[in-house]
């Protein structure tokens, strides 16, 4: 048979004085200020390791856009693009054609160079093929050597 004290409420437990410890203040909570300093911490890290990928391989200065692509034969596609550029600069873009099951049927670098003052060239180019093209496509632009 269990003991019970009329004194002590019946939800809070009764303990052996010594046994198990100082026991807790019951409105005593842990502070939250480690948790948004690691939070603070992990956000700079992310964002200094973002900064870094963005330098090393995002470039907005060197942009292209396909405008068309026209003139598709078994031998060759002609690819109307345009290319952003710093101011009078130039780069090399890297242009490819498709046939329908995906498969690169040609693939060359042209390097482009803007006029002094200008940013934006149009360009066109012929791509000699080695199958017919089903889509011409500029895969990416980066600064001339």
């Amino acid at each position: 048979m269990s003991e019970t004290h009329t004194t002590v409420a019946p939800e809070a437990p009764v303990f052996p004085p010594g046994r198990y410890g100082r026991r807790r203040e019951p409105g005593r909570r842990r502070s939250k200020a480690p948790a948004v300093l690691a939070l603070v911490v992990l956000l700079a890290v992310l964002g200094v390791i973002s900064v870094r990928l963005y330098r090393q391989y995002g470039d907005p200065n060197y942009d292209a856009q396909v405008i068309t692509y026209t003139d598709i034969t078994d031998k060759q596609v002609r690819l109307d693009f345009q290319v952003t550029v710093p101011s009078g600069g130039s780069a090399v873009c890297l242009l490819r054609a498709r046939d329908r099951a995906g498969n690169e049927v040609a693939r060359e670098e042209v390097t482009v160079t803007a006029p002094p003052g200008e940013k934006h060239v149009t360009v066109q180019h012929r791509l000699s093929t080695t199958g017919r093209a089903f889509i011409g496509e500029v895969l990416r632009c980066r600064p001339a050597a």
